[in-house]
């Protein structure tokens, strides 16, 4: 049977020897027969071992932890000593955010340890590529909470903000950064269909790296490059989840920040091709549609797709009733109309 004390050490000594490493954790059941399992970076661990790592963890942290001042922190940095129980103070908290990813205090002794690193330590770039590292082992594993987790993604944007703040970037390296964050976003919608707080994080970065351009901060050219970069893959990944109205939501927020006309329609184009041709219904993808045609003035784009129909039975179903109480309905209702005259290859 394992103790609380070996499944704390178990955890620590995966977390300690990370690095940067980016890790793929996974909760297993019990029914496999072993607490902890690995395999190069992917980790396995059941819910009952990981409770009692946390109870082990949360005790070193409010006796050991919690209390710490900055300059305490700072001389910590300055000077390591040994801890009693050989685990440094960074594991502690990461083992408890790992069982409980809102555990605000925790995450909050991570930023004072980390301004103090910025300031006082000539290795701050390595410790901020760990802690983006374990925000990312976290956000984009197979776990029920983190994926989603508020505190975890306003985090990581604190982390970055810091991180840009303190050198200078090229525009290659800035776009670059984006399309990462992007690929981490991405797969924790995947993860977590939905999810707001994901496409929240990635619009509030737009906006800090819209303002961080080296040559001209706030520049508009600036700001629709970011968007730019970011439209065809956003909406390569809409098209093949069109349920996600996160995902809808945050490609309608890109198309405000790029003012081409062309590029708009384009994307909206894409959207009611799909639509027609698969037989879509479903009110995210429609939605995009109704507000995004409204919004640039390109209804006009659906005329030329979808041609207007006699919609009024599928549009009112109630006599004398001439608009439907979602806007969506009226773009969905022309599809309906097409496919009712016409098969997918648009034969009669």
């Amino acid at each position: 049977m394992t103790t609380p004390e070996h499944a704390f050490q178990q955890l620590a000594a995966v977390f300690a020897s990370r690095g940067s490493k980016i890790l793929e954790i996974e909760i297993i059941p019990s029914s496999l027969g072993v607490p902890f399992m690995q395999d190069g970076n992917f980790i396995g661990v059941t819910k009952k071992a990981l409770v009692q790592a946390y109870t082990v963890a949360r005790h070193i942290f409010c006796s050991r932890l919690v209390s710490m001042s900055q300059d305490d922190l700072r001389a910590s940095l300055v000077t390591p000593t040994a801890e009693p129980d050989g685990v440094s103070d960074l594991v502690v908290t990461e083992i408890m955010l790992l069982f409980d990813c809102e555990h605000l205090t925790a995450c909050n002794w991570r930023k004072r340890r980390l301004l103090a690193a910025m300031t006082h330590s000539s290795n701050a770039a390595d410790q901020i590529q760990t802690e983006l590292t374990l925000m990312e082992s976290f956000q984009r594993s197979p776990l029920h909470r983190h994926t989603k987790s508020p505190t975890l993604w306003s985090h990581r944007l604190w982390v970055w903000k810091q991180w840009l703040q303190r050198r200078d970037w090229r525009a290659e390296a800035l776009l670059q950064l984006e399309r990462d964050e992007l690929g981490l976003v991405l797969r924790a919608a995947e993860l977590h269909p939905k999810n707001y707080y994901a496409f929240s994080y990635l619009r509030y970065l737009h906006s800090c790296l819209a303002g961080r351009h080296p040559e001209a901060q706030d520049s508009p050219t600036w700001t629709v490059q970011l968007a730019q970069a970011l439209v065809d893959p956003v909406l390569d990944w809409c098209l093949a989840n069109p349920r996600d109205i996160s995902g809808w939501i945050f490609e309608q927020y890109l198309l405000t920040h790029i003012p081409e006309r062309q590029t708009r329609a384009h994307a909206i184009e894409r959207v009611v091709r799909f639509a027609r041709d698969v037989g879509w219904e479903g009110e995210s993808l429609w939605t995009f549609v109704d507000q995004s045609a409204r919004q640039f003035q390109l209804e006009n784009v659906l005329d030329d797709i979808l041609p207007t129909q006699n919609t009024t039975d599928v549009v009112s179903p109630e006599a004398g009733q001439h608009k439907p109480k979602w806007p969506w309905l009226l773009p969905l209702a022309r599809a309906q109309a097409h496919w009712a005259v016409y098969d997918p290859q648009g034969r009669q």
